[in-house]
């Protein structure tokens, strides 16, 4: 089929933003790519633009200037914030199509309450929950004594991946409660807490693209969000991905669209709740049965770099046919039978404090992996540390272990001061 080139723009600096160019580059129907900001590895094979992601002003500019037909949203902040709304809502800039949900829809991630909400009235399983001012802890500490542990409390809004915590004694719990009252780490998003019911078993990330009728089903994957071995410590914006799952078997994926991405869609539509792009359902598998334990409403990050390897078709077209529901509905997804997994190297300290600017050394020595930039810069043609997670290993194979291993061989040609990384993904689905 014949479509006009498009300029597209990428918004986000990690390194979800830097496969997703990476993947849409790779298209026919690609005239320019810009990523704002982007980092060293979009530079290489797009033009970053130096703006703050969360300034709509500064968007529309580069909208303007450089004639952009398409704008991809990677990270959920500018979604939670309305961004798509505001477009929607500019006629100088209304004719871009965006790929990001609306305010309304992104409140499937800004909010754990809205989110657990909308499960319960659309009778999607997931975990029994109560809500609780942070301020007014006494009745969710008293709430506490009618829980077993372990005890899963949440902050309600969007804290980057890092307000969960999973505490295995009451008096950890407390402790939690205690802190989220008194100290304001989360600002808004802390106000209000979520509660719920710890579920055991296997987790696995299960991603859709959807115009809010019909979907595609992508690569599913886990992702690894403790930053110690063995799954301990804090969590993490993730420390590797692995896709596919060995334990995803066509009736548990049966039972995943029956009970959670159909009642999803068929909810958004009953709530007038119009959609356009991804969905991320957070999923643990209990006895056979998947529940849902969050929603985000864009790519994961590091699950995008394990999964867009895997995608064979031109995203870039499913993007381009996506508001006209019977050519996005015809067009078939291909994926790869490969299997793919990411290691994540980051900043010794990560996710608490951690040092930047330490020189990036094996970069270039990397020829059987994929390296996504995520916190890396480039100065004086020397690669720097720049944020908590540093680069992406990824590599395919035929055998999950295989491509573990390529990442793993990768890995140790790449150095820096402090560098830390995880020696154990993939190790509990391939005893």
């Amino acid at each position: 089929m014949k479509y006009k080139l498009l300029n597209v723009l990428i918004l986000g600096s990690g390194g979800r933003e830097h496969a997703i160019a990476w993947k849409i580059q790779q298209s026919p129907f690609l005239n320019k790519l810009f990523v704002a900001p982007g980092n060293s590895g979009t530079s290489n094979i797009a033009t970053n633009i130096n703006i703050d992601i969360n300034n709509y002003t500064n968007i529309k500019n580069v909208i303007l200037e450089y004639e952009i037909d398409m704008l991809i949203v990677g990270p959920e902040d500018p979604l939670v914030g309305g961004l798509h709304n505001m477009f929607k809502n500019d006629n100088d800039i209304a004719h871009v199509v965006i790929i990001g949900p609306k305010k309304e829809g992104a409140m499937l991630e800004g909010s754990k309450s809205f989110a657990k909400e909308f499960m319960q009235r659309n009778k999607i399983p997931t975990a029994k929950y109560k809500q609780f001012e942070s301020k007014n802890i006494i009745i969710a500490k008293s709430y506490l004594e009618t829980m077993s542990p372990p005890y899963v409390i949440k902050v309600d809004g969007l804290a980057a991946g890092k307000g969960v915590f999973i505490c295995e004694t009451i008096k950890e719990a407390n402790r939690v409660l205690e802190n989220l009252s008194e100290n304001s780490q989360f600002g808004e998003a802390g106000k209000k807490i979520v509660i719920e019911d710890f579920l055991k078993g296997m987790e696995m990330s299960v991603f859709i693209l959807t115009n809010g009728s019909s979907y595609k089903i992508l690569p599913i994957a886990k992702d690894y969000k403790r930053i110690g071995e063995n799954d301990t410590g804090l969590n993490t914006g993730g420390m590797g991905a692995i896709s596919p799952v060995p334990f995803m078997s066509p009736e548990l994926l049966e039972k995943v669209k029956t009970k959670i991405i159909d009642p999803t869609i068929e909810g958004l539509k009953k709530e007038n709740i119009s959609y356009m792009g991804f969905i991320f359902f957070g999923l643990i598998n209990v006895g056979g049965e998947p529940y849902v334990i969050e929603y985000n409403v864009r790519l994961g990050d590091p699950e995008t770099q394990v999964i867009l390897p895997r995608i064979e078709s031109d995203l870039l077209e499913l993007f381009i046919n996506i508001e006209n529901d019977k050519s996005f509905k015809d067009l078939p997804i291909k994926i790869s039978p490969l299997s793919a997994a990411t290691i994540i190297l980051s900043s010794g300290g990560y996710p608490e404090k951690y040092s930047k600017g330490h020189v990036v050394i094996g970069c270039d020595n990397i020829n059987e992996s994929i390296l996504f930039h995520a916190g890396l810069k480039l100065k004086h043609n020397k690669h720097l540390t720049n944020g908590g997670r540093v680069l992406a290993v990824t590599s395919l194979h035929e055998k999950t272990q295989k491509a573990i291993q390529k990442c793993y061989s990768s890995v140790e040609k790449i150095h820096f001061k402090n560098v830390y990384f995880r020696r154990d993904i993939g190790k509990d689905i391939i005893k």
